[in-house]
């Protein structure tokens, strides 16, 4: 509950609701008032209330002693102040959106998001009713984490892919086994460009065990269909369950996942293993995680594929003051080693990076864009091009996400890859656009 109330704390803060205004000029107002706009709450609060049994009934003097009282986290001498405001003026909007602050730091959420919905009411900038909205939605994720919460999502996606069976460009390929003989490709071998739709859902379930710890699980699905090119249609079901811990700045859990993969309605690959991961906040605006995954893969017509893959890695997400703009990124390192003697060549090493932002360019729409790279280098010689395949990956995405109502977010992006490898049957290029539309509930 700490760390929910410092993010709502900093992020009303940021969002700067409104001026303060009328706030009489004098000495000590003055002083706590420059005090308080450099950030010095303590200096300010300790300036204003050894005068509070003189000065209590000013709203001007109590409105600086209530801000600064809950800059330091005395959040029920905040209540006190504050309540001497709105009892002398009603209308005080600042006032009535600290007031509720302070309930939300104080665990009272129901009062919070009544004083909230109260400002909202009395007529607010746009960017300060879209402050208030996040913050009446971290209320709501609070008071979520007390009882069992079951979310679910629809969506659909159209879009136009330059690439939709990932292959090269080139119809006639040299095989050195054969003396560097060409051979031609057939149409699955060679790029095709088609357009598709796709289809997908899912449902969450997060329900608490005590005040520490939580079950969570989940069920998602979707299903993808090219206008034309349908031997290359794919689908896919996930499934998970596991705990989450709360504990201070740190959460720790642990999921059990499984996963099918369909190429053209057949089963093409199943995968199934855990996730463990350790997430600390350090911060409103800052958090950094670690984590580890393994994948037992196993293909249905391919069993010569068939590995183990793990995955360590480490993420990072920092946002702006005002909570505009968050950056992000990562790093990891793997490894899908096959199990059957002799096809070393089809596992591989792997190491990767990304990095993203968005930034929020409307009160509805935030723009984003995220690079990533992926280096895999093989096991062993391939037996029929004769070295080791070595693969640079670069992965590029910019987009929009568009809340158009609440709960519903349209997404047009357009996504860039680009397989760098040693072996000109694995070297390929892929455009995307698409636009997604997602209701959640």
């Amino acid at each position: 509950m700490k760390n929910r109330n410092s993010r709502i704390r900093i992020a009303l803060i940021v969002a700067g609701l409104l001026a303060a205004g009328g706030v009489r000029a004098d000495a000590i107002t003055d002083n706590a008032k420059a005090l308080l706009d450099k950030g010095d709450a303590k200096a300010a609060y300790a300036l204003l209330e050894p005068l509070e049994p003189q000065r209590a009934g000013d709203p001007d003097y109590d409105f600086l002693l209530g801000l600064s009282a809950l800059e330091t986290g005395k959040n029920t001498n905040a209540v006190f102040a504050l309540e001497r405001v709105l009892a002398v003026n009603p209308d005080h909007v600042r006032a009535r959106a600290e007031i509720a602050r302070a309930y939300a730091a104080l665990g009272e959420t129901r009062t919070a998001r009544q004083e909230f919905e109260t400002v909202k009411k009395q007529g607010v900038p746009p960017e300060v009713a879209v402050t208030i909205d996040r913050l009446l939605s971290a209320i709501e994720r609070a008071d979520d984490e007390g009882r069992t919460v079951v979310r679910g999502y629809v969506e659909g996606t159209f879009g136009h892919d330059t690439n939709v069976n990932s292959a090269t460009a080139d119809r006639n390929i040299a095989v050195p086994l054969f003396g560097g003989a060409i051979f031609t490709l057939g149409p699955g071998g060679v790029r095709r460009s088609d357009t598709f739709t796709s289809v997908g859902g899912g449902l969450n379930l997060r329900t608490p065990l005590d005040k520490e710890w939580a079950l969570t699980a989940g069920l998602n699905g979707s299903k993808r269909m090219n206008t034309e090119v349908d031997v290359f249609d794919t689908g896919s079901a996930d499934a998970h369950v596991g705990v989450v811990r709360t504990y201070g700045k740190d959460v720790f859990s642990a999921a059990l996942q499984y996963n099918q993969f369909w190429v053209d309605n057949d089963r093409y690959r199943e995968a199934a293993g855990f996730t463990a991961q350790w997430q600390h906040n350090y911060d409103a605006r800052s958090q950094a995680s670690l984590y580890i995954q393994y994948s037992d893969l196993r293909y249905m017509s391919q069993e010569v594929r068939n590995a183990d893959r793990f995955v360590i890695g480490a993420n990072f997400a920092h946002a702006l003051r005002g909570f505009k703009t968050v950056f992000y990124g990562g790093a990891y390192v793997g490894d899908e080693a096959t199990r059957k003697d002799g096809f070393e060549h089809l596992g591989h090493m792997l190491y990767g990076a990304r990095i993203g932002a968005q930034h929020e360019i409307h009160r509805d729409a935030r723009l984003f864009a995220n690079l990533g790279y992926e280096h895999r280098r093989y096991g062993a010689d391939d037996p029929f091009f004769l070295r080791t395949r070595v693969d640079h990956q670069w992965n590029l995405g910019v987009g929009v996400a568009w809340t158009p109502a609440k709960d519903w977010l349209v997404t047009p992006q357009f996504q860039y890859t680009h397989s760098n490898s040693n072996i000109a049957l694995n070297d390929y290029k892929r455009e995307m656009v698409s636009v997604t539309v997602r209701r959640n509930f």
